[in-house]
């Protein structure tokens, strides 16, 4: 029989190793892909500029999703556990800076979306 864990078990909190950990692992795996998706759609969707764009794009945009969502949910939990610490400033800071990117990304692709 499997043993189902409790509400004590699912919600204790992070090390600090384990906060530094998913801010080392979650920081780069948001941001990088968050940093691509502007122009891997602009140059592979909007203004194909390679051949197969639309084969690539079919790749390349869903993994830059999926890691991106995986770093975001490694930042978010390393944000919020408590004790505070450094890392949890730092992840709150990949986390604004992600916040950021997202600003400029949906600004850009609007103006983009307008001009065509």
């Amino acid at each position: 029989m499997r043993h189902e864990p409790g509400w004590h078990e699912i919600n204790t909190p992070m090390t600090a190793k384990e906060r530094e950990r998913a801010f080392l692992i979650g920081a780069p795996l948001a941001i990088i892909p968050a940093l691509c998706v502007l122009p891997a759609g602009v140059f592979l969707v909007i203004i194909p500029r390679v051949a197969h764009a639309q084969m690539i794009a079919l790749l390349v945009l869903p993994v830059c999703a999926i890691m991106g969502s995986f770093g975001l949910w490694k930042l978010a939990l390393g944000a919020v556990q408590k004790p505070w610490g450094i890392f949890n400033v730092l992840s709150f800071g990949a986390l604004l800076v992600l916040l950021v990117i997202a600003s400029y990304t949906g600004l850009f692709l609007a103006l983009v979306a307008a001009k065509l």
